[in-house]
């Protein structure tokens, strides 16, 4: 079954920049991973500390894969204190 994530980044303050060109580093490899189905990266246009992904997964199990990749690891050590909040929605669509 499909599951989307939504997932919410915030940005320290004066850390708006290195978390965007450290997010932005994530889209490619991970569009590539098997069940990626769509992996979009967007930011808020009054908030520049505030990021979303709206992530779209052939199933739970391979979302979950994902959620060990290298990729994401580099970015979880690089990003260390410049995220003050990050919070990740799994859902289902209902219609």
């Amino acid at each position: 079954m499909a599951l989307t994530i939504l997932a919410q980044i915030t940005a320290a303050a004066g850390k708006e920049d290195l978390v965007r060109k450290e997010l932005e580093k994530l889209v490619a490899p991970t569009r590539a991973e098997q069940g990626c189905l769509q992996y979009d990266l967007h930011s808020d246009n009054e908030n520049p500390a505030f990021f979303v992904f709206y992530e779209n997964w052939e199933s739970r199990e391979l979302w979950q894969q994902h959620m060990k990749a290298p990729h994401l690891a580099a970015f979880k050590k690089a990003t260390d204190g410049a995220v003050s909040n990050l919070t990740v929605n799994e859902m289902s669509k209902v219609v």
